[in-house]
């Protein structure tokens, strides 16, 4: 059973006299352990297809299967609950508290979930920031770290909880060539090692290279598939 099907799947805005669709009839299905790269120009759909995937926003119609549960038909409280468990989400911008140190920047997502003491945040955080090499961080701010270790601290949150699939929006958008070939072999590392599945939407043809899978979006259909 693939962990991730959907099928039909078609998501419309109404701006008032103007309705966009976003996507048309979009179907695939992602299995575990995949290295999938969404790529298209602007306005192809594949950030709303990430959103999609990542139960950010609700599709207008279709079906969603994420590891075997229909999640379209879910609450909104519900769905926080599966990214909370399943997903980890890296952005461009790296969304760190500016006053918080790396360390409680990766304590969040288990300080949102309830229930885990404080010192077994701190352990798993620990883990984590040791996962993606940044051990000797810990106790340093955002404005003391360089943009490619910002951009660790922010994969170690969205790792702490053990998700199933991690999502990356444009991750190397922020950083230069070098550093974001570091993001990327950091991908795959976690991918072939935790057997984690990784899905990212880049506008760089070079990232989109390192996915084992590209997918090409454009007009809110898929065009290509590399599987």
């Amino acid at each position: 059973m693939a962990l991730i099907e959907i099928t039909d799947v078609a998501k419309v805005y109404d701006l008032g006299d103007v309705r966009v669709e976003a996507l048309k009839g979009v179907s695939l299905s992602i299995d575990r352990g995949e290295y999938v790269a969404l790529i298209g120009p602007s306005g192809s759909g594949k950030s709303t297809l990430m959103n999609t995937l990542g139960c950010l926003d609700r599709p207008t119609s279709g079906s969603y299967r994420l590891d075997g549960r229909e999640v379209v038909t879910l609450s909104n409280d519900e769905r926080a609950a599966v990214r909370n468990s399943h997903l980890g989400f890296v952005f461009q911008n790296f969304n760190l508290l500016a006053r918080t140190t790396a360390l409680e920047n990766v304590e969040l997502p288990m300080i949102y979930a309830r229930g885990v003491p404080a010192r077994e945040r701190r352990r798993r955080s620990i883990a984590a920031l040791e996962s993606v090499g940044l051990a000797d961080r810990i106790g340093h701010h955002p404005s003391q770290l360089s943009g490619g270790q910002q951009q660790r601290v922010a994969i170690a949150r969205a790792l702490v909880n053990g998700p199933s699939i991690l999502m990356a929006d444009e991750p190397t958008g922020n950083l230069d060539s070098r550093t974001g070939q570091d993001v990327i072999t950091l991908f795959r590392r976690l991918n072939r090692e935790q057997r984690l599945t990784v899905i990212l939407v880049t506008h760089d043809p070079e990232v989109a290279q390192a996915a084992d899978r590209t997918i090409t979006l454009r007009d809110g259909r898929i065009v290509s598939d590399t599987r």
